[in-house]
């Protein structure tokens, strides 16, 4: 089985449910392809979320294009040190890029502010922070973009969508010190059972993605045990992240269904159940 082979289409869902966050703009073929395979399986809404300001345009554009599709439009957490300190080894879509500066980011970020407005765009992210690649001198150009995406997605009453990778206290820190949005979303939620109950308590939706299926993952499967199901999204993240037993092959929203059984599995609930109260709450979350 080649590793770079689409995975079969799984046995459809009885009941639609959303993608609360994918890219299809890194996946193969055609947005319309992509969409048809997913509703296929009854996977009827795809969250298209930007990683930069070409990736949140086109995303912007795409959502505005299909009525299946919502954006959320964003600077990651590692894109605010390439634009600010620069991108020598071109490790970004972009390839590389000479520093620049403050000014850079805050034109960036005024771009990222202008999306944010429109009607079709739900979401602000992926933002956050992401230690995994950053140093230290990534560290406050990550912190002062994750907090101007608060700002922005406060003021035009969208989600904010979080990307916390190795950075859970700091994540909640800037949160409760800069005051969450209204809806706030942890996407590819990779904290414990005790940062499940901290989030619940402050009423964080978190999304699950394939990763919660991995053998070494039992500390997902325990956080997913114990988030409160009216708090639980699933996604895909494609093409990263493919559920088990697809890991390593490319990922897309049409293997929402692997995930979710998976899901329902831990929780202890029928399938339609779950897809029912994640389809509803990823529209409660976006705001659609």
């Amino acid at each position: 089985m080649s590793r770079t082979e689409a995975p079969p289409l799984p046995e459809p869902l009885r009941v639609p449910v959303a993608d609360s966050h994918t890219h299809l703009d890194m996946q193969d073929g055609t947005v319309e392809e992509a969409l048809a395979r997913a509703a296929a399986v009854n996977v009827t809404t795809v969250i298209q979320v930007g990683c930069d300001v070409k990736g949140s345009h086109w995303a912007a554009e795409t959502a505005a294009a299909h009525a299946g599709v919502h954006a959320a439009v964003a600077l990651h957490p590692n894109e605010a040190p390439r634009i600010v300190h620069g991108d020598p080894d071109g490790w970004s879509r972009q390839g590389a890029r000479e520093a620049g500066g403050a000014a850079a980011l805050h034109e960036a970020l005024a771009e990222i502010d202008a999306l944010a407005a429109l009607d079709h765009v739900r979401g602000v992210g992926e933002t956050g922070l992401d230690y995994f690649r950053t140093g230290p001198e990534g560290m406050a150009a990550q912190e002062e973009s994750f907090r101007a995406h608060i700002e922005i997605a406060k003021r035009h009453g969208k989600a904010l969508v979080i990307h916390d990778r190795e950075a859970h206290a700091d994540v909640l820190r800037i949160l409760a010190d800069a005051g969450a949005p209204e809806r706030t979303v942890f996407h590819c939620y990779s904290g414990d059972a005790d940062m499940a109950r901290i989030c619940a308590d402050a009423g964080y939706f978190m999304s699950f993605a394939g990763n919660m299926t991995f053998k070494n993952a039992q500390p997902l499967r325990d956080a997913l045990a114990v988030a409160p199901t009216e708090l639980v999204l699933v996604e895909t993240d494609a093409p990263f992240l493919t559920p088990a037993p697809y890991r390593g092959r490319p990922n897309a929203p049409y293997l929402i269904p692997v995930t979710l059984r998976a899901m329902a599995a831990v929780k202890g609930i029928d399938e339609d159940t779950l897809a029912s109260a994640i389809d509803d709450n990823t529209a409660r979350a976006f705001d659609y």
